[in-house]
């Protein structure tokens, strides 16, 4: 069984015949975005198809925005209530907005967004449609439709475009992208883009489009698949965008149709004086705050209870005390997350084995870990045992053929109580965390090594049968 946290996970928990490989990382602490400088176009009709997995929520981001002047501009941005915010600003005034009733708040979750306008059209509030994972919105607390046949401020040669950032350098998009689509001059639907799964239809999967669209002057699609030119448009157009803070390492595999476990922003100890870890790089890249030497702890969005599975963990700063390895699912802000979870320390090499009401340590079990040190995990959840390893040398005399092999000799500890999830976890204060759970390392991996099935990217290889944490490995062995 597997556990994926509340939130619509969309095509990545059903089988589909179109996958989508790539994604790009936006790290707004980065200040990172994609730029390209328009040409003249249709200023009534376009259309914006992206797939979005947020990192950082409650802040306002733009996910695309085309900008002039602050009195001609024209974007759409999560706002600091997570509801998509629509609008369009001409010669000072505001032609349309609207503004969803509902918040997006799942960072597990890939969202479809799709926003298609056509102002020439008779009803007023068909002149802007969005669809979220297939479904219409029709529900805003803010609904001003713009005029017939009003002009948008879009598609001029003196205005830029930007993806993930607002035109004066300002809200940035934190989180990954994947298949992103605009149209110049065509009011596309969402079934142009997705389709609901045969088998499970409740399921928003992507299809494959591009050679079905129009794209008109403007038009682009971006599928990041080159990681040495990610703003390269595959539409046919030539239409690329400049890089802004941008690199390889930014490329990923966690898309819409394998969705990738990361470390949750709503999960995380909340004790008195204890402050919220800080959430980055996709949420795979965590600095928990010294406070006193008070730690700080935060869980993984996918939970296990059967298949094995691998991850690496990268300490990058150790100041004071850090920890890894897995907690059970069940989920109390104020309690400490040590005496329900399974541990190698820092310090001391320690494995610690919580019971839930308090805990056991083996003080002999590793060596200790620091900066720079790459923590590898491997669970075998169907059996209830876990082996640690520090830069590719498992602890406790243990090797990668045994692990392979299930025996468990030399292993951290058996007998794992797996009637609960279990996954990914750490703790610590005054120090920084790297997490690498395969889809979107946090950090760059020099070597490069996949699980059985091909998914994945970590620095030392997987053990013979353990997977990488995501809904394509969890269909078929979870």
């Amino acid at each position: 069984m597997s556990l994926i946290l509340p939130g619509n996970v969309a095509s990545a928990t059903a089988s589909t015949g179109y996958d989508v490989d790539n994604s790009c990382r936006f790290n707004d602490d980065d200040s990172a975005y994609l730029s390209r400088t328009q040409a003249s176009g249709s200023t009534t009709k376009f259309t914006y198809s992206a797939w979005m997995k947020r990192g950082k929520l409650t802040d306002a981001q733009d996910f695309l925005d085309v900008y002039n002047d602050n009195n001609n501009r024209f974007g759409f941005f999560w706002n600091d209530d997570d509801q998509i915010d629509m609008y369009n600003k001409i010669s000072g005034s505001v032609n349309f907005q609207k503004i969803t009733t509902a918040k997006y708040r799942d960072p597990s979750a890939w969202y479809h967004v799709v926003i298609a306008a056509d102002t020439t059209l008779g009803t007023a509030e068909d002149r802007i449609k969005l669809w979220v994972n297939g479904v219409r919105v029709t529900s805003f607390g803010t609904n001003t439709n713009p005029g017939s046949s009003v002009n948008f401020s879009i598609h001029s040669s003196s205005h830029e475009q930007r993806i993930g950032s607002y035109g004066t350098g300002s809200s940035y998009y934190d989180g990954l992208y994947a298949e992103v689509f605009w149209i110049d001059g065509t009011a596309y639907d969402q079934d142009d883009f997705g389709e609901f799964d045969e088998d499970s239809p409740t399921i928003w999967k992507p299809k494959d489009c591009k050679d079905d669209l129009t794209f008109g002057t403007n038009g682009f699609y971006l599928d990041f698949a080159d990681s040495g030119d990610l703003g390269d448009d595959e539409s046919g157009n030539g239409n690329d965008f400049t890089e802004n803070n941008i690199a390889a390492v930014d490329q990923g595999t966690d898309s819409p149709t394998n969705n990738f476990c990361t470390m949750n922003p709503l999960a995380y100890r909340l004790d008195s004086g204890v402050s919220k870890p800080t959430y980055s790089e996709g949420n795979c890249k965590l600095v928990l705050a010294d406070d006193s030497g008070a730690s700080k702890s935060s869980m993984g969005t996918i939970g296990v209870t059967t298949g094995l599975w691998y991850w690496e963990m990268k300490l990058t700063t150790d100041n004071d005390a850090a920890y890894c390895g897995i907690t059970r699912a069940e989920y109390d802000p104020n309690d400490n997350f040590g005496g329900r979870s399974i541990y190698y320390n820092s310090a001391n090499g320690a494995l610690s084995v919580g019971t839930g009401t308090g805990g056991t340590a083996d003080g002999s079990y590793g060596n200790t870990y620091t900066s720079g040190d790459i923590v590898g995990v491997a669970f075998d959840a169907t059996n209830g045992v876990i082996w640690f390893s520090k830069a590719g040398t498992w602890q406790n005399s243990a090797t990668i053929a045994e692990i392979g092999a299930g025996t468990t000799t030399n292993a951290a500890t058996t007998g794992i109580t797996m009637s609960q999830f279990w996954m990914p976890f750490l703790e610590g204060a005054d120090c920084t965390w790297e997490v690498n759970l395969g889809g979107s390392p946090a950090f760059t991996v020099s070597s490069g090594n996949a699980d059985g099935n091909g998914y994945g990217n970590f620095e030392y290889a997987v053990p013979s049968g353990y997977y990488a944490l995501c809904t394509k490995n969890l269909a078929e062995y979870g």
